[in-house]
C-alpha cells in the first residue's frame, strides 16, 4: 500500500500543475456554453481543514468536474469568512493578534485546498477582513441606513459573558452562545439593528419560489419567521392615558380575560407608577427575571411566576377591570411583550390563575358536553357563552364578528405579527468591520461620507483586544477621534464592529466582480452570474446565514442594485462527519482528523474516495480508518487493471458475444446510475456501482477481447474521473491523449442496452424462497409456471400438496400458494 500511496502522490502533483496550466478552474465566458454558478459556504480560517470540512468541498468539486464534461462554463470561487468571534477568540487564546492568526490560517487552508487539486478560481478569492471587501460591507450599512433599514435603540440584549459581546437571536442556541456554548444572560445596551422584520413577509413569500431547497430548511425558516394573524387590542391602564397593546389570535376569548401580563422588559415598565409598598418587590422581581434565560422563563416544566403591579387595566369590550401582572414567562421579543390572561381557555394562564387566586370565566364550551375544569383549561373551539351579544354561536364565527366589532369601536385592529426579531448587528469586539457612523454632540449620530470609506481598523499592535465588556476600539484615541462631516466639530466614531454574518450575507455577489475598486460590483456582471445555481453547506445555518443572505439580497434588489431577489436557486445540505463515538468532528472537541497530514500520508484521491464512499452525502457519517483501507484497495485494483488496457482509444464498439453483451449492459447501467447519483449527491452508491463493474471485469477478463477492454476502460475512466480525478487523468493519458479528461464529453448511455436479455426469477412457496430460475426477459407467465413445477427443488416442496393459485411479478418473482 505504501508503494501505491507514493505513486499516487506523484501523479497528483503532476496533474494539479497541469490543470492550472489548462486554466481548468476558470470561468471562460464562452457564449456557446451554459453558465453554472457553483458555491460552497464560506469557510472560517481556523487552522488546517479537517475531514468534516473537506466533505463540503469535495462534494462541490465532483459536481464541478461533472458539469465541465456536460458542457457547462462553471464559476466556482473560493474565499474566507475571516472576521468575527471565532478568529478573535482563537487568537486571544494563543496570545497573538487576530490578523496574524487569520492570515496564517488562510495560508494553511489555501495550501491544503490547492494540494487537493480542487477546481477553485483563486483569482476571484475574497477575504472579508481585507479593506477592499469590508469597505463594501460598510457601504451596504450606509445604503440601508439611508433607506430607513438601520436604527439604534437601547434594549435588553443577549450577552455572552465569555465572549464579552452581544449576540443576535439567531446566534443563541438553547440559550447558549453559538460559538463558545456559554450560558447567555441579558444586558441593557444601546445597539445597532437591521430592520429584517420589514422583510418578514417577503422572506416568507420567497420560500415558495425556492423549489430546489430542502423542505426541512424552508419549514425551519417559516417557523423562525413565525407569521401569525390576529387582533391588536388596546387595554387602558386604569387612571392613566397609557394603553397596553396586546396581540391575540383568540379574540373569541376576550370576554374571558381576567388579568393582563407584561414582560419584565416591557417599555411601559419605566413609565408605570407603582405604589411605594410594592415598588421594591416589583423591581427586585424584574431584576431577577431579566437574569433568567429565555428557555427557563418559557419552560412548560417550570411553575409560572409573576408579581401584581398594583395596577388595573380596562377590558375595552365590557369595561371590566383586570389586574396587571408582570410575568417572567412573557417575553418582550415575542408579539407585543404583553398577553391577555384567559385562564379558562389557556393552560398556562389556567395554572397562573390557580396559583394567584384569579377568577376563571368560561366563555367557550364543548358542543355536546360540559367541560370539567379539574382537567385544566378548555382550549378547543366550541360554542360561546358569557360573551354578551356574542354568546351562543360557533367560536370560529365569533372570531370574525368580535374582530369587526372591535375595529368598528376603535378598540383595536386586525394585525399580522411575526416571531422574527430585528437583526442586532453591533459587536463589542475588535476583529470586525467598523460601523461607519459618527457621534456628534451638535448634530447627533451621522453617517460617514461614502467617499471616506473604508473606516479602517487600527493596527492590531495598537489594540488591547482582550474582552472587557466594551469595544476595544473605544480606548484607541486616534481611531475614535474624528471631525463631524456636517459641522466640522470634534466627534467620536462608533466604537462597535459589525456581526460577522453581515460579511457573509453578500459575499456571493462580490465573486462576480471581486477586483472592482469603484463599485461594490457591476450590476451587469452580477446579473450574468447570479443567482447561485447550486449552494452547498450545512443545515445548521438555516435560521442564521441562510436567512441573512436572503434578506440582504432582497434589500439590494429593492434598492436597484440587483435584478433578482433570491441569492441561490438550489441548496444542498451535506451531513456532518462524526467520530466513532458519534460526536461531530471539530477542533474544539479534539477529535478532528486534519486534511493536510492525511493527504501527505495517503494522497488526495484516497482522501476523496474515503469521504465520498463513507455514506450518503446528505447524511451524517462516522469516520473510520477502515474506509481508507477499502478505497486504497479499490484504487490499486483499478490502476493495475486499467494500465493494461489504456493503450488504444476505442470510442465505439459492438459486443461480439453474450459475455461482452452482458458487460456492455452493465456499463450502460453504470453510466446512467453514476450520472444520476452525481446529480442527487449519492456518491457512495455511484462508487459502489463502479466497484461492481470493476469486479465483473476482473472476473470475465479472459473472455473479453483486447479491443473491448480498451473501450470499457475509456468509458470507465470518464465516469470515475469526477471522483478520483488524478488517477483517472493518468489512465486517460495512457491513451496518448494530450489534454485533460475533463475536456472530453460525459459518455451517453445506450437506452437499448440498459436491460439484460436474461433475468433471475425468485421462486417462492407460500412466501418463502425455495429456488431461483434464470429465464429470458418477458417470458410468458404460463411458461414460467410450467418451468417452476417441473423444477426438481420445487417438486420436493410440492410433494402430496396442491397448488391453489400463483402470483407472478414480471421479471422478478413467482409465488406458489398452496391449499390449506
Amino acid at each position: 500500500m505504501v508503494e501505491l500511496m507514493e505513486e499516487l502522490k506523484k501523479i497528483e502533483e503532476k496533474w494539479n500543475k497541469r490543470w492550472k496550466e489548462l486554466s481548468l478552474q476558470k470561468f471562460k465566458g464562452e457564449s456557446d456554453k451554459k453558465k453554472f454558478y457553483l458555491l460552497e459556504m464560506f469557510a472560517y480560517p481556523s487552522g488546517d481543514l479537517h475531514m468534516g470540512h473537506l466533505r463540503n468541498y469535495v462534494i462541490g468539486d465532483v459536481l464541478h468536474r461533472f458539469l465541465l464534461m456536460n458542457g457547462y462554463d462553471v464559476l466556482h470561487p473560493v474565499g474566507w469568512d475571516a472576521f468575527g468571534l471565532p478568529a478573535e477568540g482563537a487568537a486571544i487564546k494563543r496570545g497573538i493578534s487576530p490578523d496574524k492568526w487569520t492570515y496564517n490560517n488562510i495560508g494553511i487552508s489555501s495550501s491544503t485546498l490547492k494540494k487537493m487539486g480542487l477546481l477553485y478560481d483563486w483569482d476571484r478569492e475574497v477575504i472579508t477582513c481585507r479593506e477592499d471587501y469590508y469597505k463594501w460591507t460598510q457601504w451596504i450599512f450606509l445604503k440601508m441606513y439611508e433607506n430607513g433599514l438601520v436604527y439604534r435603540k437601547k434594549s435588553y440584549v443577549n450577552w455572552c459573558p465569555s465572549c464579552q459581546t452581544v449576540l443576535a437571536n439567531e446566534q443563541v442556541i438553547n440559550n447558549k452562545c453559538w460559538r463558545c456554548s456559554s450560558e447567555i444572560t441579558k444586558k441593557e445596551l444601546e445597539q445597532w439593528y437591521f430592520k429584517i422584520t420589514s422583510y418578514a413577509q417577503k422572506l416568507l413569500d420567497g420560500l415558495e419560489d425556492l423549489k430546489d431547497w430542502p423542505e426541512n430548511i424552508k419549514t425551519m425558516q417559516k417557523n423562525w419567521i413565525g407569521r401569525s394573524e390576529g387582533l391588536l387590542i388596546d387595554f387602558q391602564v386604569k387612571g392613566t392615558d397609557l394603553k397596553i397593546k396586546v396581540f391575540t389570535t383568540r379574540p373569541d376569548t376576550i370576554y374571558g380575560v381576567t388579568f393582563l401580563a407584561i414582560a419584565p422588559e416591557h417599555d411601559l415598565i419605566k413609565i408605570l407608577k407603582f405604589d411605594d409598598d410594592k415598588k421594591e418587590m416589583i423591581l427586585k422581581y424584574i431584576e431577577d427575571s431579566i437574569k433568567k434565560s429565555e428557555i427557563e422563563r418559557s419552560s412548560t416544566e417550570k411553575e409560572k411566576s409573576g408579581v401584581w403591579s398594583g395596577l388595573y387595566c380596562i377590558n375595552p369590550v365590557n369595561g371590566r377591570e383586570v389586574k396587571l401582572f408582570i410575568c417572567d414567562y412573557v417575553l418582550s421579543g415575542y408579539g407585543t411583550g404583553a398577553v391577555m390572561g384567559v385562564p379558562a381557555h389557556d393552560q398556562r394562564d389556567f395554572e397562573f390563575a390557580q396559583k394567584n387566586g384569579i377568577e376563571i370565566i368560561q366563555v367557550i364550551k364543548p358542543k355536546d358536553y360540559e367541560w370539567d375544569f379539574s382537567k385544566g383549561a378548555y382550549v378547543e373551539d366550541g360554542i360561546t357563552l358569557n360573551s354578551e351579544q356574542f354568546s351562543n354561536m360557533e367560536s370560529s364565527l365569533m372570531k370574525e364578528k368580535i374582530t369587526d366589532f372591535i375595529e368598528e369601536k376603535g378598540y383595536g385592529k386586525r394585525s399580522v405579527t411575526y416571531r422574527l426579531r430585528d437583526w442586532l448587528i453591533s459587536r463589542q469586539r475588535y476583529w470586525g468591520a467598523p460601523i461607519p457612523m459618527i457621534h456628534c454632540e451638535r448634530c447627533g449620530i451621522v453617517p460617514v461620507p461614502e467617499k471616506d470609506l473604508p473606516v479602517r481598523l487600527p493596527d492590531s499592535s495598537e489594540i488591547d483586544f482582550t474582552p472587557k465588556g466594551k469595544s476595544p476600539l473605544e480606548s484607541h484615541k486616534s481611531f475614535m477621534n474624528v471631525k463631524c462631516p456636517i459641522c466640522g466639530n470634534d466627534a467620536l466614531r462608533d466604537p462597535d464592529t459589525m456581526d460577522t454574518f453581515v460579511d457573509s450575507s453578500w459575499y456571493q455577489l462580490r465573486y462576480a466582480d471581486p477586483k472592482n475598486d469603484e463599485k461594490i460590483f457591476e450590476k451587469e456582471l452580477v446579473d450574468k452570474f447570479l443567482p447561485v445555481d447550486m449552494y452547498i453547506g450545512g443545515a445548521e445555518h438555516a435560521n442564521g446565514h441562510l436567512i441573512y443572505f436572503r434578506f440582504i439580497t432582497k434589500v439590494l434588489k429593492d434598492l436597484g442594485y440587483l435584478s433578482f431577489d433570491e441569492p441561490a436557486l438550489a441548496l444542498f445540505n451535506q451531513g456532518m462527519i462524526m467520530d466513532k463515538n458519534g460526536n461531530v468532528m471539530s477542533k474544539s472537541a479534539g477529535n478532528a482528523v486534519p486534511v493536510g497530514p492525511f493527504v501527505d500520508r495517503y494522497g488526495t484521491d484516497v482522501a476523496r474516495g474515503t469521504e465520498l464512499f463513507i455514506g450518503p452525502a446528505g447524511k451524517d457519517a462516522l469516520w473510520s480508518e477502515d474506509g481508507v483501507i477499502g478505497i486504497s484497495r479499490f484504487l490499486e485494483r483499478l490502476k493495475n487493471f486499467a494500465f493494461k488496457y489504456n493503450k488504444n482509444i476505442v470510442k465505439d464498439y459492438t459486443p461480439q458475444n453474450d459475455i461482452e453483451k452482458m458487460i456492455f449492459v452493465k456499463l450502460n447501467k453504470t453510466i446512467k446510475q453514476v450520472g444520476d447519483d452525481i446529480r442527487n449527491f449519492s456518491h457512495n452508491t455511484a462508487l459502489a456501482s463502479m466497484m461492481e463493474l470493476l469486479n465483473l471485469l476482473y472476473k470475465e477478463e479472459k473472455n473479453l477481447s483486447f479491443e473491448f477492454l480498451n473501450f470499457i476502460i475509456y468509458k470507465y475512466t470518464q465516469i470515475i474521473s469526477p471522483f478520483i480525478p488524478h488517477l483517472a487523468e493518468e489512465i486517460y493519458e495512457g491513451f496518448n491523449e494530450k489534454d485533460s479528461i475533463f475536456l472530453t464529453t460525459w459518455p451517453e448511455y445506450d437506452k437499448n442496452f440498459l436491460m439484460e436479455d436474461n433475468v433471475t426469477i425468485v421462486v417462492q412457496i407460500d412466501g418463502k424462497i425455495r429456488d431461483r430460475l434464470v429465464v429470458q426477459r418477458d417470458t410468458d407467465k404460463e411458461e414460467i409456471f410450467k418451468s417452476v413445477i417441473l423444477n426438481e427443488t420445487v417438486k420436493k416442496y410440492l410433494k402430496d400438496k396442491e397448488i391453489e393459485k400463483y402470483v407472478y411479478v414480471p421479471n422478478r418473482l413467482i409465488n406458489l400458494i398452496l391449499k390449506k
